[in-house]
């Protein structure tokens, strides 16, 4: 099955509809939430209404908690799903102000790790208007998710959950939280599982907020659970310990959120680009595609080379995507997408800061913001030296054990 790069006419409805919203809504306000941080952006509401009424007219899905779930209707011989769909919109959101879209409501990160591994029982119950922040970090560890000391016990019917997470994005603003703990640290990786809890639940406490370099529109926040019981029923997938799968269960979750982390540093990178394009065509730089790189100028020869690097990391994001919604393993290509795209995002924006000059480094555009901005992307759901470990694994087929 070879995949299919030209866009299908129901995806290119999504990116018309996610462009324009991005437009003519995130891009007008990006500079003013950009300056007042931890304050919650009004108008995303306006805009998380305009999504799902978009998702329902058209019967495809956003980055929602059903997203990347195309039900039971038959494949085609090239199949773009909800997947594809969801990455398509992050692109295109993300080109906007991916600090705005970290904080649409019920499109979180944490959305897309229930889709991957909840039930379908657990789907229906839990409903649409769900907004679910993602708790891996810990004080104590960073990239290694295998270090999870945030336990939950069973104690009869329920689960008894006690840790702290950092680094949770929405976090003081998502109606649930998606929280890795460890039913038995004696049995390792294996026992490692995700729970959807509800933030407004006794004994789940928001510590603070973070004050950040980029992503300024988003909250940030540290998250104590303090002997919370949360229903048997919240643990995401199956509660069977499979001590010989391992930690590949719960991982399951990064191959649905790394192609859409991988979505936003293209689209970040893409505004980059052509705000840079004007810059030099206004400067009088001509950029030709009929003329070799070494005969053009340094600038155009410059920007031809990052422009090459992001179509890169644009084509292996879509491919991971497409993957996914075709029923193929797509862990290593999704890490691969997410290392390429989050590289490429930080590379092409600080030298678009570099390129443009005093332009470039002060307020007047906002490419010094999409340089702080890229950074985060290069660094959470797995930073670009994680990713490279399980490209490698994948390549060689060693465990985590085997190559670290």
């Amino acid at each position: 099955m070879a995949i299919n790069l030209e866009m299908p006419r129901k995806l290119n409805a999504v990116i018309e509809k996610a462009h324009q919203g991005a437009a003519e809504m995130l891009r007008p306000i990006s500079r003013k939430w950009d300056l007042r941080e931890h304050e919650y952006p009004v108008e995303l509401d306006t805009l998380a209404t305009l999504f799902e009424g978009i998702s329902e007219a058209n019967f495809v899905p956003f980055a929602g908690a059903e997203a990347f779930r195309d039900g039971e209707a038959a494949k085609e011989t090239n199949h773009n799903g909800g997947n594809m769909s969801a990455v398509v919109n992050v692109i295109e959101i993300s080109w906007g102000d991916v600090a705005l879209m970290l904080s649409v409501p019920r499109q979180g990160l944490g959305n897309a790790a229930i889709s991957g591994v909840a039930t379908n029982e657990q789907l229906d119950r839990l409903g649409k208007d769900v907004w679910a922040a993602m708790a891996i970090t810990e004080p104590g560890f960073g990239s290694d998710s295998a270090a999870v000391s945030t336990t939950a016990k069973v104690d009869g019917d329920e689960y008894v959950i006690n840790g702290e997470k950092i680094f949770v994005t929405a976090g003081s603003r998502a109606t649930h939280i998606v929280v890795w703990a460890t039913l038995d640290k004696s049995l390792g990786r294996a026992a490692i599982k995700s729970f959807i809890v509800p933030r407004e639940h006794p004994g789940v406490t928001v510590e603070r907020l973070e004050d950040k370099l980029g992503i300024k529109a988003s909250d940030t926040a540290v998250i104590r659970f303090d002997n919370v019981r949360i229903p048997k029923d919240n643990l995401l997938g199956s509660p069977d310990i499979q001590v010989e799968k391992g930690f590949a269960g719960v991982m399951e979750t990064f191959d649905n959120t790394r192609p859409v982390v991988a979505g936003m540093a293209v689209g970040i990178a893409r505004a980059a680009l052509e705000e840079l394009r004007k810059i030099l065509e206004a400067a009088g730089v001509e950029i030709s595609y009929d003329k070799p790189a070494h005969v053009q100028s340094a600038a155009a020869a410059e920007f031809l080379r990052m422009e090459a690097d992001w179509e890169a990391g644009y084509l292996l994001t879509v491919r991971s995507a497409w993957q996914a919604d075709n029923d193929i393993p797509n862990s290593k290509e999704a890490s691969m997408g997410k290392a390429k795209a989050a590289r490429v995002a930080t590379d092409i924006t600080l030298k678009a800061v570099e390129m443009a000059g005093t332009t470039g480094y002060s307020e007047e555009t906002l490419l010094e913001k999409w340089a702080r901005d890229s950074k985060i992307l290069d660094i959470f759901e797995g930073t670009q030296q994680i990713q490279q470990l399980v490209v490698a694994r994948r390549l060689l087929g060693l465990s985590s054990a085997e190559l670290k």
